[in-house]
């Protein structure tokens, strides 16, 4: 009988586990993505990413930056419990001389330079 138990009891662990995969509901259930995703008008190539990427990690708790040059899209993560503010992002690409069309995060999404 105490098969039985441990068996019906790892079939019931493994099926609330796939549940809560199947729902999204990870390790940080009911949080936002903390990745940001900025859209940007002039990134034609690994150079311009590079280039805009230095301005970002300027940036205080950017932790890592992602690039698509194909869909003019970057993508920041932060570091461990930190924030980061979508008007400094937006500010960083302009100041590497590129024109931010929309910015998406946890702040909400703006197309234009955000207030804070």
């Amino acid at each position: 009988m105490t098969k039985k138990m441990t068996g019906a009891f790892a079939a019931v662990a493994l099926l609330v586990w796939g549940l809560g995969q199947a729902l999204g509901q990870g390790p940080a259930a009911g949080s936002p993505d903390p990745k940001t995703t900025i859209t940007v008008v002039e990134m034609h190539c690994a150079g311009c990413a590079k280039r805009i990427g230095n301005k970002l990690y300027a940036v205080a708790g950017v932790g890592a930056v992602h690039f698509d040059v194909a869909n003019k899209n970057l993508i920041v993560t932060p570091q461990a419990n930190r924030a980061l503010s979508p008007r400094a992002l937006w500010e960083a690409v302009e100041q590497a001389a590129d024109r931010p069309v929309r910015l998406q995060g946890p702040s909400g999404v703006f197309t234009s330079k955000p207030q804070s």
